[in-house]
């Protein structure tokens, strides 16, 4: 399999090139030349087996020639071996039609451990074999920081540099970070917001000078492989409810576009997906996108569901890539006109192709009156990204069982959770000495050019 650039311009790359690079070097983000397709009989081959089997055949067509079975295997197994719920993605039923996939039983809570606990282990073997090191540099919205930080905290050959809003995620988000010690971890609180910090992150991979001094390496959405170990959960849950005779709708808590968008992937695939539901809040820009074509930032509203306050969603550049035809020139001056003026109508043409899409912006009276029935008629405690994506789910009107991602446990926004329902989440046993443990970290003005020499006083340079 080989990976090319939405914007055309970049070298076409091995999927060991292109986990390693991370961004393009046009500034563009790698997806494979084509998608590969499973049979029905391939997809109903896959039923009753483990989390980890199903990994390794979902995986195999996209690390072809870099990771063989034997080796995705490995790394799968170590990478779910921490996690505290042998299913590793469990579903829980609500009622008739709904249910909730748990995606937060890795190490941090999160759904992002799924894909960078084997992310780290990925990351770890390449670099072993080719005496390579790098620097990865990340922004974080919350969930991302954590998750990254642990599946790389003392890994050898890596280096993290994450940043994120300073006072905008919750204390067990930032204290999920702060706290772990090693000396390749660095955490940076920038003033400013999440958009500041990724718009940072894309800046130090596009200043030619600065990547030239050190191997830049990316570990949120805009890292193919990392994206790809989310398809797997959309296979082992739709498997569980009946597919491939049975098509299954998913609502995704959405900010930057890279959880829905590998529904998207496992969709091409020849997974039958009815629908995918993009649940937002007030930070909206996804949904006048699907709705409207409206596609232009406005500024960041901070909200209870902090992961999801998010204006720029760098993965959507891969579905409008598609959306277009796969017109790489044709992206490439509609992403230069956004970047340029935060604004972007999208075309009637690639609107038509988006049709496996609906959307929903959920406000905050909305988000805790979801919290609340949950509790009252189901017995689950929802974090407000799982509530948020719940609200859109139940609006929907569709057959097909309904599947809600719950994308965090409710004890990393205790404050939220406890104000809409009056119940405070207990973090679990292994971390209920966070708030306890020493913090480390730096703050920044959100600049180029300061975050820059900070990287460049503590780096490896190549």
């Amino acid at each position: 399999m080989r990976y090319l650039s939405t914007r055309g311009q970049a070298p076409i790359l091995d999927f060991r090139a292109a986990t390693l690079a991370g961004l393009a070097s046009d500034g563009g983000l790698y997806v494979p030349e084509s998608w590969p397709r499973f049979s029905d009989a391939e997809i109903a081959a896959m039923a009753g087996l483990s989390y980890v089997e199903v990994a390794v055949r979902v995986c195999r067509p996209f690390t072809a020639g870099a990771l063989d079975d034997d080796a995705l295997r490995a790394i799968f197994t170590a990478a779910y071996g921490r996690f505290a719920h042998d299913a590793v993605a469990p579903l829980k039923q609500l009622d008739h039609r709904h249910w909730l996939m748990e995606l937060f039983h890795g190490p941090t809570l999160a759904f992002k451990d799924v894909a960078l606990q084997a992310l780290g282990l990925v990351f770890e073997r390449f670099l072993a074999e080719s005496g390579q090191h790098i620097t990865v540099i990340g922004a974080t919205s919350g969930d991302t920081g954590s998750a990254a930080i642990d599946a790389l905290a003392g890994r050898a050959g890596v280096e993290v540099y994450m940043l994120h809003p300073d006072g905008r995620v919750s204390e067990v988000q930032r204290r999920q970070m702060t706290t772990v010690l090693d000396a390749n971890i660095h955490n940076i609180a920038i003033a400013g917001n999440f958009d500041d910090a990724q718009a940072l992150v894309k800046a130090m991979f596009n200043d030619a000078a600065f990547a030239a001094r050190f191997p830049l390496a990316a570990v949120n959405s805009i890292n193919w492989a990392r994206l790809l170990f989310q398809v797997v959960y959309y296979f082992t849950s739709a498997l569980s409810l009946g597919a491939p005779h049975r098509a299954v709708s998913y609502a995704v808590p959405t900010g930057n576009f890279g959880d829905v968008f590998a529904g998207y992937v496992a969709a091409q695939m020849g997974l039958p997906i009815e629908r995918l539901v993009v649940a937002t809040n007030r930070n909206d820009i996804l949904h006048r996108a699907l709705t409207s074509g409206d596609y232009s930032a406005g500024t960041v509203a901070p909200t209870d569901a902090p992961s999801m306050d998010i204006q720029v969603s760098s993965n959507f550049e891969r579905l409008l890539f598609d959306l277009s035809g796969r017109d790489a020139a044709a992206l490439a001056a509609a992403m230069a006109e956004f970047e340029t003026t935060k604004k972007l109508h999208l075309p009637a043409a690639w609107r038509a192709r988006a049709g496996l899409f609906t959307s929903a912006r959920v406000d905050a009276d909305e988000m805790v009156d979801t919290m609340r029935w949950a509790l009252a008629h189901t017995g689950e405690l929802l974090d407000p990204h799982t509530a948020i994506g719940l609200a859109a789910a139940r609006r929907d009107t569709g057959s097909a069982p309904m599947v809600t991602l719950a994308t965090a446990h409710p004890a990393k926004f205790p404050a939220a959770v406890e104000a809409a329902t009056g119940v405070s989440p207990q973090l679990p046993a292994r971390l209920a000495d966070l708030m306890r443990r020493p913090e480390r970290y730096d703050g920044a003005p959100a600049q180029l050019q300061a975050i820059e020499a900070y990287i460049a006083e503590r780096a490896r340079a190549k």
